[in-house]
């Protein structure tokens, strides 16, 4: 898939959809072509997380990953950019793992940090995910959306739907 498509795109078959559902939540949809258990092992495998986690057109590449994925356990995904001194480390803990239907985890990389939940609904061979970002306030999110994080869920998602084509 082009890196330009967008949720709006037309040629896209399973859209990813983005809404703000209120002052401190985003809410970001997608179906998947694949059974849940493949696409939770797709979120909880760090060789599988650094297939598609980053938006190849951000520029931003995997130096190292690390997911204990089970409820207490954390994680760790260290990222490199050309433009950028320093690496970017991303980190948290896991509130809550239910395999393959249920992800909880905490964003600590900075004080505003949000707690992220993701379902995984199987419905006859496809995955219907649902992702939540829920910030501490509404300065919080208007950050987060302002910085462009937000806006490259529906290209991480093409990169997972690739993936996932070539698990199953």
């Amino acid at each position: 898939m082009s890196d330009m498509q967008t949720a709006a795109a037309p040629a896209a078959k399973n859209n990813t959809t983005t809404d703000r559902q209120s002052d401190r939540e985003v809410v970001v949809t997608r179906t998947f072509d694949g059974p849940a258990r493949i696409v939770f092992e797709a979120w909880t495998k760090p060789e599988l997380i650094m297939k598609w986690w980053t938006p190849k057109s951000f520029g931003i590449t995997f130096i190292s990953c690390e997911a204990d994925v089970r409820t207490g356990g954390s994680y760790r995904f260290v990222m490199g950019h050309p433009a950028f001194e320093q690496p970017m480390t991303f980190f948290g803990r896991y509130l809550e793992v239910d395999p393959p239907r249920r992800l909880v985890w905490t964003n600590e990389e900075g004080e505003e940090g949000s707690v992220t939940t993701v379902t995984f609904e199987e419905k006859d061979g496809k995955t219907y995910l649902v992702l939540s970002d829920l910030y501490p306030s509404k300065a919080a999110l208007d950050e987060a959306m302002a910085s462009g994080s937000i806006g490259g869920y529906p290209e991480q998602f093409n990169q997972l739907d690739g993936l996932l084509k070539s698990l199953h």
